[in-house]
């Protein structure tokens, strides 16, 4: 189990007042373990198998991916998005959140959205995560888990391949040593949310629904 320290991060290295809650200390010390674990993993396998993941800065396929994470997650990354990001990426946030909304809901088997009051033009919209902006994630320090470990030692091509339901080209090599090294760790998280009382299945969610629910937007679906 990890312990409910400081994650080595005070409340000043975020540039903001917002303190920092209990439940974001725990949720640092289990990214921090994270984070160790899966740099141990990556040298022993370029170490022991010559095997070096093909993931890099610009690289985001994956971010086109559903997305899940959890209530525990939600609410760190909301936190780090209120202290680090300024008012105008926070408003270009939202219009990227409700896109994304926007889009899911017109897929086939969806309801369209009922809030007329504000149009969003989805013509155009090549549906990812909201948080990435020019080929990066703007909350790169509290990215889920999911996030955290996914690496892959094939042609990146082959993530993206991966979100066509038409595609014919192989499936994308995941690193899966990565997640099993680091799965005590999620299994912490998943034992801190069900302690807190949750049901911690109820609690997975696809990120944009989650980020805009932490964020307060009224676009946000009702739990």
């Amino acid at each position: 189990m990890i312990e409910n320290s400081n994650f080595g991060m005070g409340t000043e290295e975020f540039g903001s007042d917002i303190p920092v809650t209990p439940q974001e200390n725990f949720v640092r010390d289990a990214y921090m373990a994270v984070d160790e674990a899966t740099a141990c993993g990556l040298d022993r396998l370029r170490s022991e198998n010559g095997i070096i993941p093909t993931c890099r800065l610009g690289c985001c396929h994956c971010c086109r991916y559903h997305i899940l994470t959890n209530i525990a997650e939600a609410h760190i990354l909301a936190q780090y998005v209120k202290r680090e990001l300024s008012a105008e990426q926070i408003n270009d946030l939202r219009m990227r959140t409700h896109q994304w909304h926007e889009w899911d809901n017109s897929r086939p088997g969806r309801y369209p959205s009922a809030n007329i009051d504000e149009q969003i033009d989805i013509s155009n919209y090549d549906h990812c995560c909201p948080l990435l902006v020019n080929g990066a994630c703007i909350a790169y320090p509290a990215r889920p888990l999911v996030c955290r470990t996914h690496f892959v030692c094939s042609n990146p091509l082959l993530c993206f391949a991966a979100n066509d339901p038409e595609s014919t080209e192989d499936a994308p090599a995941v690193l899966s040593s990565i997640v099993t090294a680091t799965s005590p760790f999620s299994m912490a998280i998943r034992d801190h949310i069900e302690n807190a009382g949750l049901d911690y299945s109820w609690s997975l969610m696809l990120l944009p629904h989650w980020l805009a629910i932490e964020m307060g937007w009224d676009f946000a679906i009702s739990l």
